[in-house]
């Protein structure tokens, strides 16, 4: 059937990632004494919308530049397969992610008519993101293509929800919110590795072209450790609740991780690695909200 043709395109395996967002961001908000069950379901129905526009355009984008009719597909990278496949055409994968931004634009709006003008901003670069990431962003370089990824889908997320969901922003929450832009960061930028030939040869400037696997592999190293230590230090400083220390249950999948990156060479170590770093980033963050919820609840 064609519908779930449709949703294998939009990768849904990835829009768990929305879902973390959201409830690491309602879960800040409502440790802050703010919470509104519409708005986050609104929010929620908004970033999923985005999220899928971002996968779907990069599947185009990536089958258009030849990357994916090049890569050797892992269960983490490599793009849907449809186009590939011939079961989506360009035209219909094209306007599907078109449609999905579409949707979300109405959402944005309200939320803007109704919080005022300082979430806009956030709108705006998140649309930006979502539209020319693949297209244009991904060839600039220097690391532009991986720190946009965890803006775009990390750190914006989780701080324009709670700037809807509060009266506004707040230093705890914008220091809350660096994780998630570290740790989305990373997810593309460890899946970036068995793409490496075919990234190249579609033009495109990532951080394992440029430093190399090697360097890389170093550079993967440190973001990942960079989480945890941002988390032991935010709860140091009380900028974060102590019970997110919780988060840090997840650093036994981090080293696994950090190991198998270093190990790139071995395909039957890096695909294993690339599985924990899912783990990591989805685990970290909802990890993170319930700490929040225990530190309001006890």
């Amino acid at each position: 059937m064609k519908i779930k043709t449709y949703l294998i395109e939009t990768r849904p395996h990835f829009l768990i990632l929305t879902f973390v967002l959201i409830f690491l961001s309602a879960s800040m908000s409502w440790y802050s004494g703010y919470f509104n069950l519409v708005y986050t379901i609104l929010a929620f129905l908004g970033l999923l919308f985005l999220h899928t526009s971002t996968n779907v355009l990069n599947d185009y984008y990536d089958y258009r530049s030849g990357i994916d009719l090049n890569t050797e597909p892992t269960p983490f990278s490599g793009g849907s397969g449809m186009l590939v496949s011939g079961q989506l055409s360009a035209k219909e994968t094209f306007w599907m992610g078109i449609i999905s931004f579409i949707l979300a634009v109405p959402i944005g709006a309200y939320f803007v008519f109704i919080k005022g003008w300082e979430i806009l901003p956030i709108f705006i670069i998140g649309s930006i993101l979502v539209l020319f990431y693949t297209s244009h962003i991904t060839k600039v370089g220097v690391g532009v293509s991986e720190i946009s990824a965890g803006l775009g889908l990390g750190t914006l997320p989780v701080l324009g929800v709670y700037i809807i969901l509060n009266q506004g922003y707040s230093l705890p929450a914008v220091y809350a919110s660096i994780p998630s832009g570290i740790l989305v960061c990373n997810l593309l930028f460890l899946n970036e590795f068995p793409d490496v030939d075919a990234d190249k040869k579609g033009g495109r400037k990532n951080l394992p072209i440029i430093l190399g696997k090697d360097k890389a592999a170093i550079l993967y190293s440190i973001l990942t450790s960079m989480v945890y230590i941002w988390i032991i230090l935010g709860c140091v400083l009380r900028m974060m609740p102590s019970f997110t220390l919780i988060a840090l249950l997840t650093i036994p999948f981090a080293v696994k991780a950090i190991k198998g990156s270093i190990a790139h060479s071995n395909k039957e170590k890096l695909v294993p690695a690339l599985g924990a770093n899912v783990i990591v980033v989805l685990a970290t963050q909802f990890l993170m909200g319930v700490g929040y919820i225990l530190a309001k609840l006890i």
